[in-house]
């Protein structure tokens, strides 16, 4: 099996930790001296990598050099292969668990109508609800930059009506033509769960004490 690029385990303070590096393996290994770990973990000592290679083939495994900046190069004992592919399987698990944040953006003009201002409005409460970021931009065309104060108001007003789900993350701001803020979904909070009042229970009657029982009829 060739060298190629993976993860690599480190050993260290007796503990085995995973880090990025080029691998070699079996016959690319060339050291004159090597620690070696066995398969379990167990330290057999210091000692040539040609009889390192013989231990890792009579016990069907390969020799993998794990922390090659050592003194000497620290090499162990594995099955290569299903190391990859745990490997491999723990990434693709990780990427899986993974939430990419997008930004998405809502863009409007200073004369927006109240209909088409709560169509994006919608959207952009979608958006932050799906857990995404929203810019909100507004674009001043000829002598609309005279009046860029329309367009605080009107981002504000959009901010202050995704406050349940939002937070702002940038207030609006002015650059070029362009008036933008960036809205950031508020993390949620698990529900508590509602405490049932509990009955208390009636209190025993005292020793010796008579109970008597009442029956009403209708």
């Amino acid at each position: 099996m060739r060298g190629c690029r993976s993860s690599a385990l480190i050993f260290s303070s007796g503990v085995l930790s995973i880090a990025n590096t080029e691998h070699q393996i079996n016959e690319e290994i060339l050291d004159s001296e090597i620690r070696l770990i066995g398969e379990d973990g167990e330290q057999l000592g210091i000692m040539s990598s040609d009889d390192a290679k013989k231990i890792a083939e009579e016990r069907g495994f390969d020799l993998v050099k794990i922390a090659p900046n050592a003194n000497p190069p620290v090499c162990r004992i594995m099955d290569y292969g299903k190391f990859r592919f745990e490997q491999s399987k723990k990434e693709k698990e990780a990427r899986k668990n993974q939430k990419t944040i997008e930004i998405k953006e809502i863009r409007m003009s200073p004369s927006i109508g109240e209909n088409d201002f709560n169509t994006k409005l919608k959207n952009g409460q979608k958006f932050l609800a799906d857990g995404d970021r929203v810019k909100v931009s507004i674009r001043f065309r000829g002598r609309e930059m005279a009046h860029t104060d329309i367009g605080v108001v009107l981002l504000k007003d959009y901010a202050a009506k995704c406050a349940e789900l939002a937070n702002m993350d940038k207030a609006p701001k002015l650059e070029g033509r362009n008036m933008s803020m960036f809205l950031s979904p508020k993390p949620v909070v698990p529900a508590k769960k509602s405490s049932k009042n509990k009955a208390a229970k009636p209190e025993a009657p005292a020793e010796g004490t008579a109970t008597e029982e009442k029956t009403s009829a209708e």
